[in-house]
């Protein structure tokens, strides 16, 4: 448009540039209202409805643990804490758990424990996830306890019934418990989130050697590759809060990515919940300092991240890092900001992750010879026993404890070599199926998987996701072990090569993990649609 031509040419120069400053200021409040930063409040008469509860456990010393070797547990360092969430949406229900016992993912306890629960709430039995922070420094639920890996089908008339030992008695005592006063506590809320960044506590434990091979990088090795080495990790740290109609904290949730294994040493065991468990209390203390909320954790993709000090960090480590990711969460929190959608939404669905051919027979009959020869040397007290069929070991385990790792792998490559020999090798199955559960809460989607996912399978998930915030969680109520993502599927080291510790399954074959991202982002971002809408 041109000034009129009956202004002055000074005055038409003023409308003139007036008119190109309203242009530039309409679109730069254009752009600052598409941005995430620029929000219209919280939703204003919320559909959705928690309720949440916390309480801790502390075992006595001497109890079990999933060492290879019988050790007990030498020292009780603090309780072990655990968070039980309600959500209603309408009527819809689903309830959250979580905890810093690693042992309740055991696949016939989590079955009891989500069973039970269920009944208590009168709940179908997948409308109950179990997240479990992965801490290592826990103890046993129940004397014969069973990793979904282990066994030949995890459908419950197939797992044996949990023998629950005192701990994992008290366990599920206390959940229904406070299962029970959960519905009696749901109120309206309104989700808001954050999402900060924590760098200084965990590293990449895969480790490439010249020749291109893979090795599980403990702390030996980080002090070879680097002054505190940290490698590709993921930093974020979201954050997570629901908060009443009068603006007062119900619950939080955040996550972080990395083997909580600061104070870890298998044949040196205590009780204490590392450093996830000090984040939450960091962040229940800052949100509510007169009456801390309940936090729960969820723990990230960290099949290959590990928190820093594995069999050299002590409880007091475990807690400076705590304080340390304690601290981003609550510097996140100058940023928080509501969401713009109401409500839940979740689905279960299956997904079939593709399996390879098995190793060639000469391989296997090489690797069988040379797993036998170790496990002699090591039961003997050979400390020369690091290396052994692609798996290295530091001298901070003992010979013997080394000697059970292998042990542990010893009977796939049999099963193998047998196929081969019965003329069954292009029988077995070509794919693991599994439940992927996947949640939207306000503008949040979690996803929730059974393994001990690559970063990669969950920075997929990021990327893809049209939500606001997207949190990719592994451990999610049992674990089929170690997943790669496509990269880095074929690798020989612990982690890539964990299915040698079914029973019994092929190798991973490309893409593997990913078809979980690409399933998660699918639903997410249909969630994303629904919620909207409604």
């Amino acid at each position: 448009m041109h000034a009129p031509s009956c202004l002055s040419p000074a005055k038409a120069h003023a409308v003139s540039l007036l008119r190109r400053r309203l242009v530039c200021f309409s679109s730069i409040l254009l752009v600052m209202m598409s941005s995430p930063l620029w929000s219209t409040g919280p939703v204003a008469k919320p559909r959705l409805k928690a309720a949440a509860l916390e309480f801790g456990i502390t075992p006595a010393a001497g109890g079990a643990t999933v060492g290879k070797t019988g050790a007990v547990v030498l020292h009780v360092a603090g309780p072990l804490k655990s968070t039980i969430t309600l959500l209603d949406d309408g009527g819809e229900q689903l309830c959250l758990v979580t905890t810093h016992f690693n042992s309740p993912k055991a696949v016939n306890v989590s079955a009891m424990f989500r069973r039970e629960i269920a009944r208590e709430l009168n709940l179908p039995t997948d409308r109950v996830l179990i997240f479990v922070s992965h801490n290592h420094t826990d103890m046993k639920m129940a004397s014969n306890q069973t990793e979904a890996y282990e066994v030949l089908s995890t459908s419950p008339n197939e797992i044996p019934e949990p023998e629950l030992l005192p701990t994992g008695k008290e366990l599920l005592e206390q959940l229904l418990h406070h299962a029970k006063r959960l519905p009696a506590l749901l109120q309206p809320v309104t989700v808001w989130w954050a999402e900060g960044s924590e760098g200084r506590i965990t590293y990449n434990r895969k480790g490439r050697r010249a020749d291109g091979t893979a090795y599980l990088m403990r702390e030996k090795d980080r002090d070879l590759v680097g002054v505190d080495y940290n490698g590709d990790i993921d930093r974020q740290a979201p954050i997570v809060v629901l908060k009443n109609e009068q603006g007062q904290v119900v619950t939080a949730l955040v996550q972080f990515t990395g083997h909580p294994c600061t104070c870890y040493h298998p044949e040196k065991p205590i009780v204490f919940g590392d450093w996830p468990q000090v984040a939450g209390d960091v962040v229940a203390a800052h949100l509510a300092p007169a009456n801390p909320v309940p936090v729960s954790f969820l723990q990230g993709c960290a099949g290959d991240v590990n928190s820093k000090g594995m069999f050299r960090g002590s409880v007091e480590l475990s807690t400076k890092y705590g304080r340390m990711l304690g601290e981003s969460y609550v510097k996140a929190l100058e940023k928080i900001q509501p969401s713009s959608r109401d409500g839940f939404n979740y689905e279960v669905a299956k997904v079939k992750i593709p399996l390879g051919p098995l190793p060639s027979q000469e391989t296997l009959r090489a690797e069988i010879t040379e797993m036998e020869d170790f496990i002699k040397r090591a039961n003997a007290g050979d400390e020369n026993t690091l290396g052994c069929a692609g798996l290295n070991f530091p001298r901070e385990l003992s010979p013997v404890y080394r000697g059970k790792l292998i042990e542990g792998v010893l009977p796939w490559s049999r099963w193998a070599l047998e196929m081969h020999q019965l003329g069954k090798a292009d029988s077995v199955a070509q794919h693991l199926e599994v439940e992927l559960c996947a949640i939207r809460i306000g503008d949040v989607g979690i996803v929730g998987m059974p393994f001990e996912p690559f970063q990669g399978i969950g920075r997929q998930m990021r990327a893809g996701s049209t939500l606001p915030l997207t949190i990719p969680c592994g451990y999610t109520n049992v674990s089929y072990g170690y997943l790669t993502d496509g990269p880095n599927t074929g690798d020989g080291e612990y982690m890539s090569a964990h299915y040698r510790y079914s029973r019994f399954r092929a190798p991973y074959q490309k893409p593997a993990g990913d078809v979980l991202a690409i399933k998660g982002v699918e639903i997410l971002n249909r969630f994303a649609k629904d919620g909207a809408s409604r």
